[in-house]
């Protein structure tokens, strides 16, 4: 069976898989819409990411009534805490996320076909299996990248922020009403430990206690200077040590780790400048220095 054979057989294949896709949701019962209730009854925020807001109606139309009938609860869990670390918990809930894997999978193997056959790009079958796995990770790889700015954002804001809270308290300001004048001056510039600190001065407004609301803090950044920081503040509420000098000394703490970061980053680039070293710049300079001396031998006798 040639290659034009497997394609067209590919292609009824994803036909009729969208077809199907296409009656079950037409007929499908509402019993989905309960799956994108929200914990305060509003509706989810327009995602940065103008693939997810493509996405979302597609899969409200064809995934999510698939993805809710993924029970296992340790994949769920998973999900959860990768939504939450990330940033995500305002535009997707778990099941929406799912669906997303669930329509990238499809779609983008799909994309890669009909590229693959119209442009004759040659790509072997197997290529074109793997894109499915490939598709099914592309939320997760969003998610992690989000992750990953997030955790940039606070590590830059992390001793500066810490240092107001301090001359705050010193000045005569609670913790917490030292947290709501950061948040004031911090208002517009997208910092993310702002919006996290805003979080968690709703949280005890509506009836967390503070180290709760610390605690839900700790695992939404999930980053280990913010959970020594929440562990710290905590500790100090419960024995009554002075807030100001726990937040000078977390201060001086956060400061030494991030010049030993940037040190071992430093050691890091040092490292991997050796690659390109050896493999481009040190042959030029052979060929440089001793082709000339090269070419004399080779034709100076002529």
């Amino acid at each position: 069976m040639g290659s034009a054979e497997l394609m067209l057989i590919g292609g009824l294949l994803l036909a009729g898989l969208a077809v199907f896709l296409f009656m079950s949701a037409m007929f499908a019962s509402n019993a989905d819409k309960a799956q994108l209730s929200w914990a305060n009854n509003s509706e989810p925020a327009k995602s940065k990411n103008g693939i997810i807001n493509f996405s979302r109606p597609l899969v409200h139309q064809f995934t999510l009534q698939h993805a809710v009938r993924i029970r296992s609860e340790n994949y769920r869990k998973r999900i959860r805490r990768l939504i939450l670390t990330s940033g995500l918990s305002r535009e997707l809930n778990e099941d929406e996320f799912i669906g997303l894997q669930i329509l990238w999978g499809v779609m983008f193997p799909a994309f890669v076909i009909i590229m693959n056959f119209s442009l004759e790009m040659g790509f072997n079958n197997l290529f074109l299996l793997a894109m499915v796995p490939a598709g099914y990770y592309l939320p997760v790889l969003h998610a992690n990248a989000n992750k990953k700015k997030r955790e940039l954002s606070v590590r830059q804001d992390l001793p500066f922020f810490v240092d107001l809270l301090a001359l705050s308290v010193e000045a005569g300001l609670d913790f917490f009403s030292a947290i709501q004048k950061i948040v004031d001056k911090a208002e517009g510039r997208g910092s993310v430990l702002a919006e996290e600190f805003e979080i968690v001065l709703k949280d005890i407004k509506i009836g967390s206690s503070k180290a709760q609301a610390l605690k839900d803090l700790a695992s939404r950044l999930d980053m280990n200077e913010i959970t020594s920081f929440a562990a710290v503040l905590i500790d100090a509420e419960h024995t009554g040590a002075p807030i100001s000098q726990v937040l000078k000394d977390q201060s001086t703490q956060m400061r030494l780790e991030r010049f030993v970061r940037a040190e071992k980053a430093g050691a890091r680039a040092s490292q991997a400048m050796l690659i390109p070293l050896m493999l481009f710049i040190v042959p030029a300079v052979f060929i440089m220095v001793f082709g000339p001396v090269a070419i004399s031998f080779m034709y100076g006798s002529n």
